[in-house]
């Protein structure tokens, strides 16, 4: 049986998926290749190791990774489908998924208990 962070981290590898596949298929190959091999975080860690993706996209996009996570956060919000409230002014990747995280799982046991 799915946990609510197994369904969780589908959809925020689904997000990823989404969003670097619109730069192009060999483009998301490459991008995966590299932040496994030089940043030791294959594809289906990610979601436990969101500093390091974060880091590499940085690594290899400059300021460009931002607009990378940007689409990444579009893609995860719609498939939450959840109005997400974030502390501060500026977005973080890392802390906006955290966000996504939290709320998803208030969603999931919300509907488990209604259902009783």
């Amino acid at each position: 049986m799915a946990t609510t962070s197994d369904e969780f981290d589908k959809l925020l590898l689904s997000a990823i998926d989404d969003a670097l596949t619109s730069l192009g298929e060999s483009v998301k190959q490459s991008i995966y290749f590299h932040i496994e091999h030089k940043f030791n975080v294959p594809r289906d860690a990610i979601p436990r190791n969101l500093e390091e993706f974060q880091g590499g996209l940085e690594k290899i996009f400059g300021t460009g990774a931002r607009f990378i996570e940007i689409l990444i956060m579009k893609n995860l919000h719609s498939k939450v489908g959840l109005r997400l409230k974030i502390e501060g002014e500026q977005l973080e990747f890392v802390k906006y998924v955290a966000a996504a995280r939290k709320g998803f799982r208030k969603k999931h046991l919300k509907a488990n208990l209604n259902s009783y």
